[in-house]
């Protein structure tokens, strides 16, 4: 008689390969800085893991430590003031009839003004800005944003937490990861020592060759302090406090549909485990008492 092993067998091997991977996942030790830097900070993010959401609260706080202090160099070109309002945003309210119409959005993008051309007269004109209007750029061009840096253009915060490893972890061990430079480390004019910035500071060390520092240089001073940003909640306004909001809403920002996708996953997930029963029961009953 045909063997029916085949089917059974190859299941067990698909399921063999997922569990595998999922260990692999789990088993990820702490992220690197790149470039031999040290393990990265943990910040115990809220949205870290499959079942992993944004604390709005934070978001609030983020945004304003970004707006406050960040947004004077940074661009973030891809986020328009409407996404604040999304489900899952900083300022998302159940009530609202639109993100558009979001009346904490409205009274952000109308405190910034928008380059626009005069529809009856043609002529250049400047306008308050309205939910629909992307972020506002600090500089005119990259030419500008370079000379204004000593050189080096601040790069654009839109997908940040994307483009480097580590993510809202990376953002967060280098914000709080200035120090003093260590003795014997000869710096350049215009950089600054950072243990988490990737690079290799072996040519400009003088030390025991065996204990060169990890970390390397940044043309960005510090740009956070203690009590800089006034925070509205009573959190504490330290720069650990700053770096770590900053770091979870440009996580955000970089990708707002992060907590639906998930959702979608962990339904898809379930979904397809009590698919994989229901077949399991189905070939048992359609093949009981059937020499295998």
């Amino acid at each position: 008689m045909m063997t029916l092993k085949t089917p059974m067998r190859s299941m067990k091997k698909t399921l063999v390969l997922i569990a595998a991977a999922a260990g692999l996942t789990l088993a990820a030790g702490p992220a690197l800085a790149e470039g031999g830097g040290h393990h990265l900070r943990d910040g115990g993010f809220s949205f870290d893991g499959p079942f992993g959401t944004f604390d709005q609260g934070q978001l609030q706080r983020g945004y304003k430590v970004y707006r406050e202090v960040c947004a004077s160099c940074h661009s973030m070109d891809l986020m328009h003031f409407r996404t604040l309002a999304e489900p899952g945003g900083p300022f998302y309210d159940a009530h609202q009839a639109s993100p558009a119409e979001n009346r904490f959005v409205k009274a952000l993008a109308k405190e910034v003004q928008v380059a626009d051309i005069d529809t009856e007269t043609g002529e250049p004109v400047m306008r308050d800005g309205t939910a629909a209007d992307r972020f506002p750029h600090p500089y005119p061009n990259a030419t500008a944003a370079a000379a204004a840096n000593g050189g080096a253009a601040p790069p654009d915060l839109s997908v940040m937490a994307k483009a480097r490893h580590g993510g809202a972890n990376y953002i967060y061990s280098l914000l709080t990861g200035y120090h003093a430079v260590p003795e014997g480390l000869t710096i350049r004019p215009g950089q600054n020592y950072n243990a988490y910035m990737a690079g290799d500071l072996t040519p400009f060390w003088t030390g025991d060759a065996k204990h060169v520092p990890a970390g390397g240089f940044i043309a960005m001073p510090a740009p956070l302090r203690a009590g800089q940003v006034t925070y509205d909640d009573g959190t504490a306004q330290t720069v650990d406090n700053y770096a770590k909001d900053v770091a979870a809403y440009i996580a955000w920002a970089s990708d707002p549909k992060q907590v639906a996708r998930k959702r979608a996953g962990v339904g898809t997930l379930i979904f397809l485990l009590l698919f994989a029963g229901v077949t399991y029961l189905s070939y048992r009953r359609i093949w009981k008492g059937v020499a295998h």
